[in-house]
C-alpha cells in the first residue's frame, strides 16, 4: 500500500434540519453557538466519532477510540482496549483511527503521544442559527409520578450549514513514523460522507453531506489554507430563517480563484457535491466540473 508523500486540505459541508449537530453537555447539552456571532460551532471531535463509528460499524475496521463494553455489560476503559494489543506498533498498524488522527495514552507499561497526521478544525455554520427549545410528552411515567407520562424537552436547530476545514500533514506522518496510505485516506473521505449520512439517532437524524473537496498537492510542505474562509453561502432570507440547501446558493469565485492561482502547485482534485446544491461562480451559476475546468479531478464514487 503506498504511504502518502503529498500533502492535502480537507473542505466538508454538511446540513442539518431539526437536529442537534454537537451538543454542550455543561449547557443543557444546547448545540454549540458562537455568542459573538450567532454561528453553530461543532467540534473536530463529533467529527472524528462520525468517522470513527463507521469504519468500526460499517466498516468492519479497527477502531481504537470506540465505545466497548464487557461481558458484564460495563464500559470498557483505556487500559482494558490497549490490552487488547500486544504493543504500539501493533496497536498503530490495527487501528486505521490512531494513524489518521493519533492518540494519547499514559498507562502503566504503555504510553502513546502522537499527534495525528489528520486534523480539522471546529466546524462552523456559514450563517447565524436559530436555537429552538422543544417540549414533548412521553407515555411512560416516571417514578414519581406513576399516574400519567412524563415531559420531554430538546434544544434542536431548524437549520445550519457546517463548513469543516481539514489537513492531510505528510510530515507528521513521516516523523512520527506513521504508514499512513492514500487507501485510508479514502476511507476518511468516505466516513466523512456516509457516515454523515448515516447518523440516525434521535439527535442527529436530519443530516446531510452536501460538498466534499480535497485537493492534493506537488510540493511537500504547501498547502493554500482556509478554504471554508473562501465560501460563502448567500440567500435572499435573513440567516436564521434559512431552512433548507435550497434556501441559498454556494458562492465559490474566492475559492476557485484561490485555486487557479496556485494551479502549479496542484496534483489533483478530488470531489463529491449533493445535487441539490446550487453553485455560483464570478454571478453565474455553474456545476464544479465547470467550476474546476483544467485541473485533474476526480468524482468520489462511494
Amino acid at each position: 500500500m503506498d504511504v502518502i508523500n503529498n500533502r492535502s486540505e480537507i473542505l466538508f459541508l454538511y446540513d442539518v434540519t431539526d437536529a442537534n449537530p454537537n451538543g454542550d453537555p455543561v449547557d443543557e447539552n444546547k448545540p454549540r453557538v458562537d455568542e459573538e456571532t450567532g454561528v453553530n460551532i461543532v467540534t473536530d471531535v463529533r467529527l472524528k466519532r462520525t468517522v470513527r463509528d463507521y469504519l468500526h460499524y460499517y466498516k468492519n475496521l479497527d477502531v481504537f477510540i470506540i465505545e466497548m463494553r464487557n461481558d458484564k455489560g460495563n464500559l470498557r476503559t483505556k487500559e482494558d482496549r490497549l490490552g487488547d494489543f500486544k504493543n504500539n506498533e501493533e496497536l498503530l498498524k490495527k487501528c486505521i483511527d490512531v494513524r489518521l488522527f493519533g492518540a494519547t495514552t499514559a498507562v502503566k507499561d504503555k504510553t502513546m503521544t502522537l499527534t495525528g497526521p489528520v486534523q480539522f478544525k471546529f466546524g462552523r455554520s456559514l450563517h447565524r442559527v436559530d436555537i429552538a427549545y422543544i417540549k414533548g410528552t412521553t407515555v411512560m411515567p416516571s417514578k414519581q409520578d406513576k399516574k400519567q407520562g412524563t415531559f420531554t424537552e430538546k434544544y434542536i436547530l431548524p437549520y445550519s450549514l457546517i463548513a469543516f476545514y481539514g489537513i492531510v500533514n505528510e510530515n507528521a506522518a513521516a516523523s512520527q513514523g506513521i504508514n499512513l496510505t492514500e487507501e485510508d485516506i479514502n476511507l476518511l473521505l468516505e466516513a466523512m460522507w456516509n457516515g454523515t449520512k448515516n447518523l440516525i439517532s434521535t439527535s442527529k437524524a436530519g443530516q446531510m453531506p452536501r460538498l466534499l473537496l480535497q485537493i492534493v498537492y506537488k510540493e511537500r510542505n504547501f498547502h493554500i489554507g482556509e478554504l471554508d474562509k473562501r465560501i460563502k453561502f448567500v440567500s435572499d432570507k435573513n440567516d436564521e430563517g434559512i431552512r433548507d440547501i435550497r434556501d441559498g446558493k454556494l458562492e465559490i469565485t474566492e475559492l476557485v480563484d484561490a485555486i487557479n492561482r496556485y494551479r502549479d502547485a496542484i496534483e489533483k482534485i478530488n470531489y463529491k457535491i449533493d445535487e441539490r446544491v446550487i453553485l455560483m461562480l464570478n454571478g453565474k451559476e455553474t456545476t464544479l466540473s465547470k467550476a474546476l475546468t483544467g485541473f485533474n479531478t476526480k468524482e468520489l464514487s462511494f
